[in-house]
């Protein structure tokens, strides 16, 4: 707790230029003091977490991974927007599906309207990204059965920013992905939303990911925000 504490403070008094922190404890735990001293980025409400998989075949980011239990649409809204800035700092375009059980209104459940909901909202903040749902997993990844199911969907290819309504399926679903994926590289977690360069990663990092988190601290570190 005390080195999460310190560095915090080294990097809001300009003598570290980013921090990563996480291999122990919890997410939350590293987060009450990133919040406390570094705070949130400009315009932000909240913090997530985006992790990334390099998989055969395609590259997928997720989120939200690790913060919110159960955000709402105003949140989700926010992070989606959030991730694909970061998305696109990476040089990679967004496309975005919004998960759910529902498929295109086949439910009425309150978590297939929040992500209904969570279009609406993109749709209004930023009508130049690609972005549909509320969908299922196959078809974020099929574009033929998503066209078929919805010909006027707004998301072409396939989509590789996916959207969760809540922190148990966002973090399953990678956590399987990344256990069944053969050859596959783990990015993150990157945390969004902060004002200055930081990332908490988890327990189980490897060293393969730790170094990539590093990196991307560092190119954080050296671009303008």
């Amino acid at each position: 707790r005390c080195l999460t504490l310190i560095s915090a403070m080294m990097l809001h008094k300009g003598e570290a230029d980013g921090m990563i922190c996480g291999t122990w404890g919890n997410t939350h735990l590293h987060l009450h003091y990133i919040d406390q001293v570094i705070g949130k980025r400009p315009g932000a409400k909240v913090y997530a977490a985006m992790n990334g998989l390099i998989l055969p075949g395609r590259q997928v980011m997720l989120v939200d991974t690790h913060i919110n239990l159960d955000p709402s649409a105003e949140d989700l809204a926010e992070i989606t927007l959030m991730a694909a800035e970061e998305m696109r700092r990476f040089g990679i375009a967004p496309k975005v599906a919004l998960l759910s059980h529902s498929n295109f209104g086949s439910s009425n459940a309150p978590s297939a309207l929040k992500m209904r909901q969570t279009l609406e909202l993109l749709h209004q903040r930023a009508a130049d990204l690609e972005v549909d749902g509320e969908m299922h997993g196959d078809c974020a990844f099929d574009p033929s059965l998503r066209s078929s199911l919805l010909p006027e969907t707004t998301l072409s290819g396939e989509a590789n920013l996916l959207v969760f309504p809540g922190l148990d399926a966002a973090n399953i679903a990678y956590n399987l992905l990344k256990a069944t994926g053969s050859n596959n590289v783990a990015i993150g977690p990157i945390l969004l939303g902060a004002a200055q360069p930081v990332n908490i990663l988890t327990a189980s990092s490897t060293v393969r990911r730790i170094v990539n988190v590093t990196a991307l601290t560092v190119m954080d570190a050296n671009s303008t925000r």
